[in-house]
């Protein structure tokens, strides 16, 4: 063995030791560590040929590359839409690095870890209220969700004129109907071969509205005559948390032959609060849902899953199967995730929400649901109250916003950046309704009303400066 590694083998104790004290001093002063920063390094950096050992190694990193890590996962950084990791996320995905399973069969000699990640599975469908006709899998985020599913629905669309786009490639145009579809959705269709730009905007409903307009989506089914297509639905869009009328989509359904995916990243959560859970109302009819557990979730990155109706199953096996590996075997009779889903190497990501969810349980996240909505709520208030104003209503967990008056449309992009070099707060900038505004996104666990008012505290004192 080099000498090098079995140095660190024999000091491995030690060497966990010292990262796990890093890892609680940075959770125990998150609050002080700046959600924003301008630190650089030349990234050339010379590689040593002798290695330096793990222990030198987290010295180098401390002095040159840890002031580039900011508080991401911290209580006020209120970009995107980005939790944190609550401490029993944390032992899941250490675990998972310790383990270091290569998860992908339940009945295997070579290890059937992929049965935690469908107990898991099991346990989001009842947090979600969702029956098990669905089919889930994890993934690296809501981009690879939306890749899955939609994959599967591109399968799906060839096969209604008997064509297996899989295996033959994509032959003709596939139809896409979508209002306010997120940009990882669209960057799938761009990877699936479908085109980027190859999709129909549904109109949105009236009224300061990110949700599509019932009405309009069934002129634009009337038009395609009868043929096949791919409607991409939003269970919260990302400016205003916007939901469209699943249960209206449900009866379209009954009438008309489409395939059905809902991108419910994050506003998919709505389904564990009474107060929200309407939201979601008939969402169970959907052929598949993207959900994002790196967000509400508030696990480690990167994790998210897919749900697949069970009736799909040969669709998505005639998708992603590895069909040039004999050794595999029969994919239905002995399953494998590496034939249902893009990636042939998958670390356990399931443990990290199976902890998560053993951990706090419904009510927990009920709990974390709740408080964050009231948090985006308390937040808008006191926006009100002060000189911005709300783009669109708060009608979950973001907020939009805005300089109030037309004449400090100017300053938006000025004020934002200044607001987030302060490092106490990050939030993320937006176009909305053709007027610049910014992007507040409650999603973690961590966030109090304390620090509501820190943040209202430093807008005001930034937005006198400018």
């Amino acid at each position: 063995m080099n000498s090098i590694l079995q140095h660190d083998l024999n000091n491995f104790e030690n060497i966990l030791e010292k990262t796990k004290q890093q890892g609680i001093d940075f959770l125990n002063n998150i609050e002080n560590i700046p959600t924003s920063n301008t630190y650089s390094i030349d990234p050339k950096t010379v590689l040593n040929e002798l290695g330096l050992g793990s222990i030198e190694a987290l010295k180098e990193f401390n002095e040159r590359l840890a002031p580039l890590i900011v508080s991401s996962p911290g209580p006020r950084y209120w970009g995107f839409v980005t939790g944190g990791s609550t401490p029993a996320s944390i032992v899941g995905d250490w675990l998972a690095s310790v383990y270091d399973q290569n998860t992908q069969s339940v009945t295997s000699q070579g290890g059937n870890s992929a049965l935690i990640e469908f107990e898991t599975i099991n346990l989001l469908l009842q947090l979600l209220e969702l029956p098990d006709s669905f089919l889930g899998g994890f993934v690296t985020g809501a981009t690879m969700s939306n890749f899955t599913s939609l994959g599967v629905a591109r399968q799906w669309f060839g096969k209604q004129s008997g064509k297996d786009f899989a295996k033959n490639g994509v032959s003709e145009p596939i139809n896409i109907l979508t209002a306010t579809p997120h940009s990882s959705s669209i960057k799938c269709l761009s990877l699936l071969g479908i085109g980027s730009q190859n999709y129909t905007v549904v109109k949105t409903i009236e009224g300061n509205r990110e949700a599509l307009d019932i009405g309009d989506l069934e002129e634009k089914i009337k038009a395609l005559n009868g043929k096949p297509f791919i409607l991409i639905s939003s269970a919260g869009t990302v400016n205003t948390a916007d939901f469209d009328d699943f249960e209206a989509i449900a009866t379209l359904k009954e009438k008309y032959n489409f395939w059905w995916h809902i991108d419910g990243a994050f506003g998919g959560f709505a389904a564990v609060s009474e107060k929200y859970k309407h939201y979601v109302k008939g969402w169970e009819g959907a052929d598949s849902i993207t959900i994002d557990c790196h967000k509400w979730l508030n696990v480690p990155y990167e994790s998210a899953f897919y749900l697949i109706k069970k009736e799909h199953i040969n669709l998505q096996i005639e998708t992603f199967q590895n069909s040039n590996a004999p050794y595999l075997g029969n994919a239905l009779e002995n399953f494998n995730y590496l034939n249902v889903l893009p990636e042939n190497s998958r670390r356990l990501r399931a443990l990290p929400v199976w902890f998560s969810l053993k951990a706090y349980g419904k009510e927990g996240f009920r709990d974390l649901i709740e408080d964050s909505t009231a948090l985006a709520l308390h937040f808008g208030n006191a926006l009100i109250e002060n000189d911005f104003e709300l783009l669109a209503p708060i009608r979950l967990n973001n907020v939009c916003f805005t300089l109030k008056g037309e004449h400090n449309q100017e300053k938006v992009s000025q004020f934002l950046s200044a607001l987030n070099d302060t490092g106490k707060v990050f939030m993320t900038p937006t176009v909305y309704q053709n007027k610049k505004g910014i992007r507040a996104s409650f999603v973690n666990w961590r966030t109090t009303e304390d620090d509501v008012k820190v943040v209202i505290e430093e807008m005001r004192e930034v937005l006198s400066k400018i």
